[in-house]
């Protein structure tokens, strides 16, 4: 078949002859361990670098060609409701493929898609750019979702998903302030500088990721740090079946369901600032583009802090039991999104502190989602149940990109920052019903 070779480069890597010496198994995990931590997290930040970039190029797309607001968020829209399909069928597929080909044939199409969107001036084009971006970003998170599940164990995915989950923060800080300083001289600059970084960075990918511990002559983490397997994992001698193993772990877990609606609402507050703060500081609050990026940047550095924080308390405070985290971070989150509402100060600190506040508590349960429902599934189908998680976050584009574009478009900020305000709480509520899920089921 002509299209054999393409998808032999994606098969998961195969097993090796297994590493005998209990001492050098333990030097090599060591080793791979933190290549594998720091690649994926460097790789994923540069996912940032060509996704979130547009927020930057809005306001001179919008000056110099003339699309409106609306028109934009409706690229975001979808944009994010493509990437929410991709980021679950990819999921899936991620559970099978190669993690070192997939995220960097998902890289170097993404920066494609940013060099295309930056040489076009037709609304069309952009569509069509960004439209594809968002299918080849969800082929971002699956690799990474494969990586940690493989090559850590269920007890301490919450501290070291929430390292990783730094990406996301790491590649956003750095992404707006550069892009924030480009937009000042062409918003073209603001896609194609982004891009080739991207493709550089696909290079350092392809030299230092590797697929699983097995396919290196090591074994399972769970043996490597005698914890065992679960129930569910041992079962798949019994039955290899994958897609009966993703129904039961998975589709017919019903706190996978509830933890994914949380998500869409996480989601909601969380693209909202990211998309639109740039534009929202210009227009409400005087501040110039030029400095905009020291708000996401103050954003996402907090963000960091916050995942760092909400990952050793799910860990260490609740025993794995990351919802309860969740709740209590989300709750303060809707505090903090109301106070900024409310205040409506033109005071550069007072925003700075309380969307930094935002930025803390919103990050934290975005990075522990993942954990969440990779102990529910198992490192088996963990790819696919972060890909139903991730399906609904970025369905809230429809309210993230579209809604807030016509919202500010007939009315003005402050029934935004209300919505916002509620999806915090609502997203609260639900991780507050996940209160006990855990590693396969929901415990009492």
């Amino acid at each position: 078949m002509m299209f054999d070779p393409l998808i032999n480069i994606f098969r998961p890597a195969k097993p090796i002859p297994s590493v005998k010496d209990p001492v050098e198994v333990d030097r090599l995990y060591r080793y791979w361990r933190t290549r594998i931590m720091y690649s994926t997290l460097i790789g994923y930040a540069l996912f940032y670098f060509v996704r979130t970039n547009l927020a930057f190029a809005i306001p001179g797309i919008e000056s110099e060609l003339g699309i409106t607001k609306a028109s934009l968020g409706l690229f975001l829209t979808l944009h994010g409701l493509l990437y929410g399909v991709s980021k679950f069928v990819n999921g899936m597929l991620g559970d099978r493929a190669n993690l070192r080909y997939f995220m960097v044939a998902g890289l170097i199409l993404s920066a494609i898609m940013n060099i295309g969107f930056g040489l076009s001036s037709l609304s069309i084009l952009f569509g069509i750019f960004w439209l594809f971006n968002g299918w080849f970003q969800g082929m971002g998170f699956p690799p990474c979702a494969r990586a940690l599940t493989h090559w850590f164990s269920p007890n301490e995915r919450g501290v070291k998903f929430s390292i990783w989950n730094t990406s996301h923060s790491v590649g956003a800080m750095l992404v707006a302030l550069l892009c924030a300083w480009l937009a000042t001289y062409n918003w073209r600059l603001v896609l194609l500088v982004p891009a080739g970084l991207a493709i550089a960075g696909s290079i350092f990918l392809l030299n230092r990721l590797r697929d699983t511990p097995q396919s290196l002559g090591l074994p399972a983490v769970e043996v490597y740090k005698n914890e065992g397997e679960t129930p569910e994992e041992s079962a798949v001698e019994k039955d290899p079946s994958f897609r009966k193993f993703v129904i039961s772990n998975v589709f017919c877990n019903p706190m996978i369901w509830v933890i994914s609606i949380a998500n869409f609402f996480l989601y909601t507050v969380r693209y909202s600032i990211l998309n639109w703060l740039p534009t929202f500081l210009k227009e409400a609050r005087a501040v110039d583009i030029k400095h905009t990026g020291f708000f996401v940047f103050g954003v996402e550095f907090a963000g960091v802090a916050g995942m760092l924080a909400f990952g050793w308390m799910a860990d260490r405070i609740f025993r794995g039991r990351a919802a309860r985290a969740c709740f209590f971070s989300m709750l303060f989150c809707a505090v903090c999104m109301m106070a900024f509402w409310k205040l409506q100060s033109h005071s550069m600190l007072v925003n700075a502190a309380l969307l930094c506040g935002v930025g803390l508590f919103v990050y934290g349960p975005q990075a522990l989602v993942g954990v969440i429902a990779a102990n529910l599934a198992t490192r088996r189908a963990a790819a696919t149940a972060i890909g139903v998680t991730g399906f609904f976050g970025y369905a809230s584009g429809i309210i993230s990109g579209w809604g807030v574009g016509s919202l500010v478009k007939t009315n003005n900020w402050d029934p935004v920052f209300a919505m916002l305000t509620g999806c915090a709480g609502i997203a609260a509520l639900l991780f507050a019903i996940a209160w006990n899920a855990y590693r396969g089921k929901a415990t009492p």
